[in-house]
């Protein structure tokens, strides 16, 4: 076994790999950026060095500095993990030339695999089918438009360097392919540095099953079964699981067999995938699946496959690149039970899935049996528009589908995240769906279904609200109470802010801001005798030393976090931030009206596509922000004249910030 291992990699992975490593003994060394100098897996690690600034190209994607650290600290070998530079050949190859074990495959696989169309080509001289389109090496916009006329639409845009849905646009009809072309080919660059595309039909019913592969140097290759990742958004996958529902035994006989002739092919050594699309009006069949891609790392969902196998894939990783020999045949695998994986994330789903930023005020996962969290963060964490927005893994196992999906819909539900929004409510909303139970679903299931799973703007939680104002109101109270124990007993009844009233019950107005909203929640004492009552919100000081809440909150119910200015309340995995209203708090630069084109997020501009002056129809694309490694089209709000571009191209940009101001027409 190796000695020492460097992650080259951050968040939930490096602490996953951090903790097998440390398992089996090695001494592991982290690589951070400055905005990670805190991070939860640098304190894992028993040795960390800063790399560069937050930005990954100046830290997490230079193979230069990583070397470095790695002749400094005398790593015996490298893991990539996934993303940044796992698919990178350079970068197994400088690790040879330093004399350090690659934990990975030979870069001459990560080459053959890395390219889409020549991986495409290599596999279709191996027997294996892949999806009819255009692999071929032009590039010309006019060209490919053609292509994609003789392929027949809907055609699939794909980065030839891609993966994770980077640089890869649906296209339905001809007008759209040249600004669909344009952005895939942008976010290609940015992500991969390689523009290139291919184009190819885009299969209705679509179901995304891959095959996880693993081989040793001594020409050993065995298939670890398949995952079904075809709950997907915007080509990003949100849950997996395996094995796959609907798989017959002669599907998977008959997709585990091209998953190795492709790893074979190429001389793969250590953990890969086998990427698919299935043709699924039919069911699964056997002669309607095309491999689509090889990904020559670990897989993001790689946990449900160490579910389902009792295997642990990045110790087998370890094995393989210290040179051992398998220890199992295909034969002695078999499959316990059901997995499933959902991604939580750091998004806003009520407002398309935004990014989202801030500090974690509160973190809380489950520990339940049958329940696995894979996360990088913990509370007090923040979350930055650097890197990706993942928060966590939340993994459930179970005998079987029904089971699983029961597990990781429980989990879900007892999930705590306080700070960015996040998708969880929306997860818990997916595990649910009665289709899905029913293995009813392919991938344009989500974009189905968005607003029967709250995916869309949802009315103000008033119950939530009402227990904030409770909460705020007994901040204040206990704050009181510690003021009249310092300074003595004596309580002038003129210094009470409670709403009392001579003759007439009690009322109160609170104003309070929520979210971004100003609201006023009126409190009421509608008898003396009752604490509370059933209206918007009442409250009673009553005399009591103790915390009003303690009896009011019922067990279960939403949870309250406290902030530096306010409270969140998380209810049914939706968040409401209340604070107190204060009328001197006013955001001049961003008090604008309805013509204003904000930034929906934290960013960076890396397109305008107007100047001042501009004619501007509603819908137009009017500017690209680009956050977390995915970007976000800034629409026209209204027919108009661009009256000034108050941002420039390459600009980080906050949330909230102005970019572009219209004149719209009455």
């Amino acid at each position: 076994m190796l000695e020492s291992v460097l992650i080259a990699n951050r968040g939930e992975i490096a602490c996953r790999i951090i903790r097998t490593a440390k398992r089996l003994g090695l001494r592991t060394i982290a690589v951070y950026s400055e905005a990670d100098k805190s991070a939860l897996f640098v304190g894992m690690a028993d040795e960390a060095y800063l790399i560069g600034p937050a930005p990954a190209r100046d830290s997490y994607l230079r193979i230069d500095r990583i070397i470095d650290v790695a002749r400094r600290s005398g790593a015996a070998c490298i893991h990539p993990g996934y993303g940044f530079l796992s698919e990178r050949a350079e970068f197994a190859d400088a690790c040879a030339q330093a004399g350090i074990v690659f934990v990975g495959p030979p870069a001459s696989a990560i080459r053959a695999m890395g390219l889409k169309d020549a991986a495409k080509t290599l596999v279709q001289q191996a027997g294996v089918p892949v999806v009819p389109g255009y692999h071929g090496s032009r590039q010309e916009p006019d060209f490919l438009r053609q292509k994609a006329y003789e392929i027949g639409y809907p055609v699939l845009i794909k980065a030839v360097a891609g993966g994770g849905g980077k640089g890869m646009r649906r296209v339905d009809k001809v007008n759209d392919f040249d600004s669909a072309l344009e952005s895939a080919q942008r976010e290609a660059a940015a992500a991969f540095g390689d523009p290139r595309v291919l184009v190819e039909k885009y299969i209705l019913s679509p179901r995304h099953i891959e095959i996880q592969v693993f081989a040793d140097g001594h020409g050993n290759v065995v298939h670890l079964f398949e995952r079904d990742c075809s709950l997907q958004r915007r080509h990003q996958k949100v849950i997996e699981e395996a094995p796959a529902p609907g798989m017959t035994e002669a599907m998977r006989a008959a997709m585990g067999k091209a998953a190795v002739e492709a790893a074979r092919a190429v001389g793969y050594v250590g953990a890969g995938t086998v990427e698919f699309i299935a043709d699924g009006r039919e069911g699964l069949r056997p002669d309607r699946f095309f491999f689509m891609e090889m990904n020559t790392r670990l897989q993001v969902e790689h946990p449900v496959t160490e579910a389902i196998t009792g295997l642990d894939l990045v110790e087998l990783q370890f094995r393989a690149a210290a040179g051992e020999t398998l220890p199992f045949t295909q034969a002695d695998l078999t499959i316990d039970g059901h997995a499933v994986e959902a991604r939580l994330y750091a998004e806003d789903p009520e407002r398309d899935f935004l990014p989202s930023t801030g500090k974690l005020w509160a973190l809380d996962f489950p520990s339940e049996e049958g329940i696995r969290v894979d996360t990088g963060v913990r509370a007090g964490d923040a979350v930055t528009p650097h890197y990706d927005p993942m928060i966590a893994k939340i993994i459930a196992h179970g005998r079987n589908r029904e089971e699983a999906l029961d597990k990781l819909a429980t989990a879900l539900g007892d999930t705590v995240v306080a700070g960015p929004k996040t998708n969880v409510a929306f997860l818990k909303k997916l595990c649910d769906a009665e289709a899905f139970r029913q293995a009813r679903f392919d991938t344009g299931f989500i974009d189905a279904h968005i607003a029967a799973l709250g995916a869309v703007p949802q009315e103000m939680d008033a119950e939530a609200v009402r227990f904030g104002a409770l909460s705020l109101i007994d901040r204040e109270f206990r704050a009181r109470n510690y003021s009249a124990t310092l300074n003595g007993p004596e309580d002038s009844p003129w210094d009470n802010q409670d709403g009392f009233q001579l003759g007439q019950r009690r009322r109160q107005l609170l104003p309070l801001t929520i979210g971004d909203e100003r609201v006023e929640v009126a409190l009421e004492w509608p008898d003396p005798s009752s604490a509370y009552a059933n209206i918007n919100v009442t409250a009673s000081w009553g005399g009591a030393s103790s915390s009003m809440l303690d009896d009011f909150l019922p067990g279960g119910g939403p949870r309250i976090v406290d902030t530096d200015d306010g409270v969140i309340v998380v209810r049914e995995g939706r968040q409401t931030r209340i604070t107190p209203y204060d009328p001197f708090t006013v955001d001049l630069d961003h008090l604008d009206g309805g013509d204003t084109v904000k930034a929906p997020m934290h960013g960076k501009v890396i397109a305008l596509f107007v100047k001042a002056g501009d004619r501007v129809h509603k819908g137009q694309r009017l500017a690209v922000v680009e956050a977390m490694k995915m970007e976000h089209a800034l629409m026209a709000p209204a027919d108009g004249v661009v009256a000034e571009v108050a941002a420039e191209e390459g600009a980080q940009v906050a949330e909230g910030a102005r970019l572009i101001v219209l004149t719209t027409e009455s």
